[in-house]
């Protein structure tokens, strides 16, 4: 169907499709990251030493776009919505958001958005923000997003809905005037794969929606209503289970029911993306737990699913990586059967994969605190074991050519001095280990969500010598990284050229202002 043509220099595509659901969110997460997914987490924060244009392009440029305006590749989330309104039969699809106001003036029913951190509230946009006093990236990209006229002017004169959801929707309600600024239809709160068919269906019937819908723990979906992307998500992301047992305080993924994804459903979107030149990322809050014993790792699960990733990737040629581990995971799996050993020598059998990078948290080094705010973080372990289980897994990541890209949490709720010592003393104990280690304020989320979040008055100096400890290690093991290997294709010269530019400005700076407070010090 050839639709007409409105708005003036709205960017148009070569061809046209007739949709009526738009799926879409701005640059900064539609992006497929020079392939390196890692790289993407620079948009959470101001552009620093660099255009801001330069900036963008470092952290997320365009993904491509086939002749409708559709990405080649989409964040996950939106992956599986766009799948499971296309299973009902409804004319959905993810779009570029170049393209979005085209859609939208042209017979969308509906924009629906889904988001990590629409207003850069969540970490580490928030630390970058206090500390530098600068607006994120990330923020700036979704209000010139949300802000197209075009949008309004579908919503205004034809009608369209603008709905809303994922993990940051709760910004739209924290962020004082963003509901009168920009006046959304309908907040979706908790994991929409079931929901979007009932909204979807009230929006095609015209009916009135309701303000906000919030999908409790208990009406999550099951396995049978989540439904498996038929296109290819950035990074080669795949969901293998959902929910997280450990039930730290700080956390909203712990509310949630545990749900393991059946091998034949994981090999299956696998193979959408190896088929499409995606990687393969493993995805869920602690990868290790697929298949366990409460929070006991299982070596057969594990090994299953990954004998069956190894075969594709050879087949493929393609890289790898996991989202997420546990650090207490890491140590009993490897205790318990050498799992960790076994699977790298599966998925790390050529050079196109020589290591792996994960994210792992760390969150404090203070018993105290741990006990406190995540007893169940180090389980099966005692709780008093943590600091020495946090370098222990540490130890086994690197051994076995896994990169850690770890965060701990500054400001928790009912944190001392002593607190952040002990978070200081522990990061001295991983200096050795090669990883990136970031820093992250206190933001009230999951059971914490009614506390106060961390301001810039409270910063105090122990917290800027964890800051300046845990950025001069990231920046050592950074450049060892990059040395062996990460940007090692002719097509990431540019590329690694500027991220070598970034890491001798942060380098300087650091220095500097470690000279100042020497100075400081000493009159």
């Amino acid at each position: 169907m050839k639709l007409p043509v409105k708005g003036a220099g709205i960017k148009k595509p070569k061809k046209a499709l007739d949709i009526d659901f738009v799926l879409s969110v701005d640059r900064c997460l539609m992006s497929n990251h020079h392939e390196r997914i890692f790289i993407g987490f620079a948009a959470t924060g101001p552009a620093i030493g660099v255009p801001e244009k330069l900036w963008k392009w470092v952290a997320c440029p365009p993904p491509g776009v086939d002749e409708y305006g559709r990405p080649k590749v989409a964040p996950y989330a939106l992956r599986k919505l766009e799948a499971a309104l296309q299973n009902r039969g409804f004319k959905a699809h993810v779009v570029d958001p170049d393209y979005v106001p085209y859609y939208a003036l042209n017979g969308a029913k509906a924009l629906m958005i889904g988001h990590h951190d629409y207003f850069a509230l969540g970490p580490p946009s928030n630390e970058w923000w206090l500390l530098t006093g600068r607006t994120p990236v990330n923020r700036k990209s979704f209000i010139e997003f949300i802000s197209h006229p075009a949008i309004w002017e579908a919503k205004e004169k034809y009608g369209m809905k603008i709905i809303v959801g994922g993990p940051a929707v709760w910004q739209w309600e924290a962020c004082g005037e963003a509901l009168k600024k920009w006046p959304v239809d309908l907040l979706v709160d908790g994991e929409a794969d079931r929901v979007i068919v009932d909204i979807a269906e009230r929006v095609l019937e015209g009916g009135a929606l309701p303000r906000k819908i919030v999908v409790n723990p208990k009406d999550s979906p099951r396995i049978a209503d989540i439904p498996e992307i038929k296109l290819p998500s950035v990074g080669g992301l795949v969901e293998i289970m959902r929910g997280c047992p450990r039930g730290c305080k700080f956390c909203s993924v712990t509310l949630r029911p545990l749900r393991f994804m059946p091998l034949d459903k994981i090999e299956r979107e696998i193979l959408v993306n190896l088929e499409s030149g995606q990687g393969v990322v493993l995805h869920s809050e602690d990868v290790l737990l697929y298949g366990a014993d409460g929070v006991k790792p299982r070596a057969e699960p594990l090994i299953r699913l990954h004998e069956m990733v190894a075969k594709h990737l050879d087949e493929y040629e393609a890289g790898f990586s996991w989202s997420h581990v546990s650090l207490a995971a890491t140590k009993y799996a490897e205790e318990h059967g050498r799992v960790v050993s076994k699977i790298t020598d599966l998925v790390l059998n050529c050079d196109n994969r020589k290591f792996f990078g994960v994210e792992v948290g760390i969150e404090t080094g203070s018993v105290r605190l741990a006990r406190k705010i995540m007893p169940a973080k180090a389980a099966p372990y005692s709780v008093e074991s943590w600091p020495d289980i946090v370098e222990e897994a540490f130890s086994i990541l690197v051994d076995n050519n896994v990169f850690p890209a770890s965060t701990y949490i500054l400001g928790l709720p009912g944190e001392t001095e002593d607190d952040v010592i002990k978070t200081i003393e522990l990061l001295e104990r991983l200096k050795p280990y090669p990883s990136f280690i970031v820093p992250m304020f206190f933001v009230p989320m999951g059971a914490l969500k009614d506390r106060e979040g961390f301001k810039r008055t409270y910063l105090t100096d122990c917290h800027i010598d964890a800051m300046v400890l845990s950025a001069n290690h990231s920046i050592k093991w950074a450049k060892w990284i990059i040395e062996r290997g990460y940007f090692d294709k002719p097509k990431y010269t540019p590329l690694k050229l500027a991220v070598e530019y970034f890491m001798r400005y942060a380098e300087k700076k650091i220095h500097n202002y470690t000279r100042e407070l020497e100075v400081k010090l000493h009159y």
